[in-house]
């Protein structure tokens, strides 16, 4: 990293579905909540199945943490009058912040189909938020191509119009190449686009279910570190990889002046909790620093000519 200037953070959960999942989570808001991060997001499940679950916790985590949160709202399966009023619940409830995306296709469809009388893509669904009082309004952005992208260019041409109709920042979907989100940070601004653009990265907590989530969203994979998850899986030394990619991934960015990221933590703090304290962000509270905690040589040079 060229100084040793700390970046901004913020994190994604989604809310539980069972008691065991309600206690993962507690454990997890308590491990992360004191990194300090600039907000937290909470998602919203396929078809709005957690909308009540995603309002509950968001109100949860502003009331007890004091931490701005933002909501996530789709436009799936829902009329414009039914998404509007969840996001007057959120602003209600003091939730000024909202990711609004255009939401995947329901299960068992191959394609995202407007619902009557709904919102017919995620720069509309904008458009409205933007006439309410959201002190922010977050959107997608997507470096490698998003699986339903027509043409080369288009995501640039989605992120521009939904800028445009009124969001205030964008944060992309995970990327494991650093490169894929310069060049896309640099497309960007060639389009006019001066908005923030956060890097989203994904800790890798299970390295098959980080090739099946990359599959589903389109963000490729490296050869380089398939191999090097296979070589670690085989000297049990997959955690300690996890954290080295991550932090080389924030770390490579840094060097590009990217002052900020935006973990998906799959609602597991372990890996999350190890990047932000290879990165130097410290919490409030240094009891959270467990004791499972393994320092390790993350520089990016070591790795690299392994």
């Amino acid at each position: 990293m060229a100084d040793n200037k700390k970046p901004k953070i913020s994190f994604e959960f989604f809310p539980p579905k069972s008691l065991s999942a309600s206690f993962a989570i507690w454990e997890t808001l308590h491990m992360l909540l004191p990194f300090h991060p600039e907000f937290v997001s909470v998602t919203y499940g396929a078809n709005g199945s957690t909308r009540d679950l995603t309002r509950d916790m968001t109100k949860t985590i502003a009331q007890k943490w004091n931490v701005d949160v933002a909501a996530h709202l789709t436009c799936v399966d829902a009329t414009r009058h039914q998404v509007m009023d969840v996001a007057k619940g959120y602003l209600d409830a003091g939730i000024k912040q909202i990711v609004a995306l255009r939401g995947d296709a329901p299960q068992g469809t191959s394609r995202f189909v407007p619902t009557p009388n709904g919102f017919m893509d995620s720069a509309e669904l904008v458009a409205a938020l933007a006439k309410r009082n959201f002190d922010k309004i977050w959107v997608g952005a997507y470096p490698e191509p998003h699986p339903d992208a027509t043409y080369n260019g288009a995501d640039i041409d989605w992120l521009k119009r939904k800028i445009d109709a009124g969001a205030t920042g964008a944060i992309t979907q995970f990327f494991f190449d650093p490169e894929m989100f310069l060049r896309f940070r640099d497309r960007a601004a060639k389009a006019g686009i001066d908005a923030p653009i956060v890097p989203g990265v994904l800790p890798i907590e299970n390295w098959e279910k980080a090739k099946l989530f990359a599959a589903r969203c389109g963000a490729s994979i490296p050869a380089s570190l398939a191999h090097e998850f296979a070589m670690a899986k085989r000297n049990s030394v997959e955690e300690i990889l996890s954290v080295v990619v991550a932090t080389d991934i924030c770390a490579d960015l840094m060097d590009e002046g990217v002052d900020q990221f935006h973990f998906y933590t799959l609602n597991k703090p372990f890996i999350t909790r190890d990047v932000c304290l290879a990165l130097g962000i410290l919490p409030i509270n240094d009891n959270l620093i467990h004791a499972n905690f393994r320092p390790v040589n993350l520089g990016n040079t070591a790795r690299k000519s392994a």
